[in-house]
């Protein structure tokens, strides 16, 4: 890399060789099916696990509220990421939206509490199939105690070596697989919810059988208070729907597929959603004994079919759900290392990808190590403080969240702000909520946000994830402001959208001598340009 450098305002950037961008080449390849099977795969392990902890805080009626209005969010959240995806069609997704609108500062916060949020996830996933595969194993082998072999930490490091490695293998090899566990998952899926309405044990009466506090009802068991700690476990249901834009420099079109593929992935997963929020409950020991449960899908299929072999089967063949949702969030968490580390946000080195098969191969490594290590420190933790298996995921998927709700309104915040600093860029689809929409999601966003603190469980896990994210920041300020590259996001950003788009320029095309000086302003997009100006 050049040391020729420009300083611009708090950061610096330096000049990017040909070769730089070289060795941190991606490949096309991903389509509608493929974004498609992206997003819903990334999001279905939330009606196999997760969720159900919100019965335990809210009750159904409590959980039931929040998830309206996360639906709601995410309906808002989801139009504006459709529309600023193909706009601004990096693989930096929320990053690079937030970089345009409110400069570096804006944009780091933006990527680290993505990355935050896609490197826990997993860990949450890989928490619940380490838990799920030892109750599988002592079912199907009558194995009794915890032999070293059949421990949740074997099998964490199992799954993390055999889905990384896939997601080395190569983008073709990831969007098979990702069709193909994506179309298993929902088959489970649908085999379950058809099972519990023929089997004759349908009893509607259990979704409200926890005892109320006093004063409260059966419909509200813990009372209006119970909605806010139950909105993280809503979030479950959808979190990870927004990783599509991170695929935009590895698809064919993002222009046209991504908002397309975002829109109807979310609609799939609120049917899905809605489906097992209503029968997984209607059976065996109902909401009370669910919501504290860490294997619930696993529970509904022995509520139907019994507790014997058969039900075992149908749990392991039900693991391909968090499987789905494992492998292609570890992809989004290459992809948005990858992002920041080019950019220069992040270590360079994080970037370089593999020599032949041109993926992250370092990023989807380093940010599986510290997956790993978490799922375990939690899982050992929680046996010191004597938790359940549930509780030890919750703690988990309340860190996640954090890094999710703080990543969301700065996203619908971005929204807003391009639709007026940038309204001439041009927008291939524009959201049918606005800004409006948009605000609305950010303010659910914010008092999701709030809400994680009101679980004095969880909470913790919450303030260390918080440090965590503190500590980026000082990173950032120490070090990463000085190390900035003209990526594409960073291109776009610094042109006001005249540069940056890698599908139609490539790489490399602005230098910082053409970088505008601090206060002068980018030339305006030539006459013509489609409007994007707000309604």
């Amino acid at each position: 890399m050049s040391e020729e450098r420009r300083k611009v305002g708090t950061v610096a950037y330096r000049e990017a060789s040909p070769a730089y961008f070289a060795k941190r080449a991606l490949k096309r390849h991903a389509a509608f099916w493929s974004l498609w099977s992206l997003g819903v795969a990334a999001v279905i392990s939330g009606d196999f696990y997760g969720w159900n902890l919100g019965l335990g805080v809210g009750g159904f009626g409590g959980l039931l509220i929040a998830t309206i209005v996360i639906a709601v969010m995410y309906y808002g959240l989801v139009f504006s990421i459709a529309e600023m995806s193909p706009a601004l069609p990096h693989t930096g997704g929320a990053y690079s939206f937030a970089r345009s609108a409110f400069g570096p500062w804006g944009g780091f916060i933006t990527g680290l509490a993505e990355n935050m949020e896609y490197v826990i996830t997993p860990a949450v996933v890989v928490g619940a199939m380490g838990f799920l595969m030892q109750a599988i194993v002592q079912s199907l082998f009558n194995v009794q105690g915890d032999p070293w072999w059949n421990t949740p930490y074997v099998w964490f490091i199992i799954s993390y070596i055999v889905f990384v490695g896939i997601n080395i293998r190569g983008i073709v090899a990831t969007m098979r697989f990702t069709v193909a566990i994506n179309a298993i998952a929902l088959g489970i899926l649908a085999i379950f919810f058809l099972s519990v309405i023929f089997s004759g044990k349908l009893n509607l009466s259990l979704l409200t059988n926890i005892p109320p506090q006093s004063g409260q009802s059966w419909f509200l068991p813990f009372g209006l208070a119970g909605i806010f700690p139950a909105i993280p476990f809503a979030i479950w249901f959808y979190l990870a729907i927004e990783e599509l834009p991170l695929a935009a420099e590895e698809s064919h079109d993002p222009k046209r597929d991504i908002p397309r593929a975002a829109v109807w992935g979310l609609t799939t997963l609120v049917i899905t959603g809605a489906l097992i929020f209503l029968l997984n409950p209607a059976v065996g020991g109902g909401s009370k004994e669910l919501g504290n449960s860490a294997t619930p899908l696993f529970d509904g299929f022995k509520a139907v079919f019994g507790s014997g072999t058969g039900a075992a089967l149908l749990a392991l063949i039900g693991l391909v759900g968090l499987i789905a949702s494992f492998f292609t969030i570890i992809y989004a968490y290459g992809r948005n290392t990858y992002s920041l580390s080019r950019a220069g946000y992040f270590p360079h080195f994080l970037s370089v990808t593999h020599p032949t098969l041109k993926t992250p191969h370092i990023a989807l490594i380093a940010g599986g190590v510290v997956g790993l290590v978490l799922a375990c420190l939690l899982t050992y933790l929680g046996t010191q403080k004597n938790l359940v298996a549930g509780q030890v995921v919750g703690a988990l998927l309340y860190m996640a969240v954090f890094g999710a709700v703080v990543s969301y309104a700065m996203q619908c915040a971005s929204f807003i702000f391009l639709r007026r600093r940038l309204p001439n860029i041009e927008r291939p689809y524009r959201s049918p909520v606005g800004v409006w929409g948009a605000g609305i999601a950010g303010v659910i966003a914010i008092i999701s946000l709030i809400s994680l603190y009101l679980n004095e469980t969880y909470r913790p896990g919450v303030v260390g994830t918080l440090v965590y994210f503190l500590i980026g920041i000082a990173y950032f300020a120490i070090v990463g402001r000085h190390r900035l590259v003209l990526s594409p996001e960073e291109e776009f950003a610094l042109t006001q959208g005249q540069h940056g788009d890698p599908e139609r320029e490539g790489y490399g095309k602005t230098k910082v001598t053409d970088i505008p000086a601090a206060g002068t302003p980018a030339p305006v997009n030539p006459a013509g340009a489609p409007s994007g100006g707000s309604h």
